[in-house]
């Protein structure tokens, strides 16, 4: 079972589990401020749940590569959105400081 590193917190989570669920339901969150209230809950249309991954997760859909292609984000800083991704092994997920 992969492990998760979250902010110094060590999370445990079943192969393919969706990241921001499983944050979530460790109380923890990938959103800061207020977009832990105005966020799309999972939809990856609003980029509010944007991390650093350092591991291996599932690859970037479309979709994603899309809202991630749109301001205030760029694909080439390597971000991805939680809620679009599927924990493969063990990862360290580091969170922004963005829309508080």
């Amino acid at each position: 079972m992969p492990i998760i590193d979250f902010e110094g917190n060590v999370l445990i989570c079943k192969k393919g589990a969706n990241l921001r669920q499983v944050l979530l339901e460790n109380e923890k969150s990938p959103h800061n401020g207020n977009s832990r209230l105005l966020n799309c809950f999972g939809l990856g249309t609003c980029g509010t749940c944007a991390v650093q991954i350092i591991g291996s997760v599932s690859k970037m859909e479309a979709s994603e590569k899309i809202r991630l292609s749109l301001p205030p984000h760029n694909l080439e800083t390597g971000l991805r959105l939680s809620c679009q991704i599927k924990v493969l092994s063990d990862i360290t997920v580091k969170k922004g400081s963005g829309f508080s």
